[in-house]
């Protein structure tokens, strides 16, 4: 079970970073562009917060399954950074990527203007592809390559 998780979960890290960094950049070109939000923002926008979710999703599987997670003796843990790295960090930073594309997709659908719209995506997205490609870098792996 371990090695199929692992390799879904390193695979849908593709159709992640692709559909964020789409809806990131149509966003941030629709904005300084002066574009209308039109249903294609809407719906890439929203398939890119969907697969964050379920990549999310997967994580939080694989991560009772790992042999990298160790819950106890916790300060043992906390010593050893790989240990503390799959414990605590990369959860907590994928968890915080989440709700930050969470965020900017909830503040584009309520907002009332076609800037605001744009501007909400450009920034939480951007926000949440920062701190994705920084948790993958602390990992060690190749974020392009497995």
């Amino acid at each position: 079970m371990y090695p199929f998780l692992l390799n879904l979960h390193a695979g849908l890290r593709y159709v992640v970073l692709v559909l964020i960094t789409i809806a990131l950049l149509r966003a941030i070109l629709a904005w300084f562009g002066e574009k209308p939000y039109s249903e294609s923002y809407r719906k890439i926008n929203l398939f890119a917060m969907i697969s964050a979710h379920t990549q999310f999703l997967v994580g939080l599987i694989l991560y009772f399954y790992s042999p990298f997670v160790k819950f106890s003796p916790m300060s043992e843990t906390m010593k050893d950074s790989a240990l503390r790295y799959w414990t605590v960090e990369h959860v907590v930073m994928m968890l915080f990527a989440v709700v930050l594309i969470t965020i900017g997709h909830s503040r584009s659908k309520k907002a009332t203007d076609d800037t605001s719209k744009h501007r909400a995506i450009t920034l939480f997205y951007g926000l949440a592809v920062l701190i994705i490609v920084v948790a993958i870098g602390q990992s060690g792996r190749p974020i392009l390559g497995k």
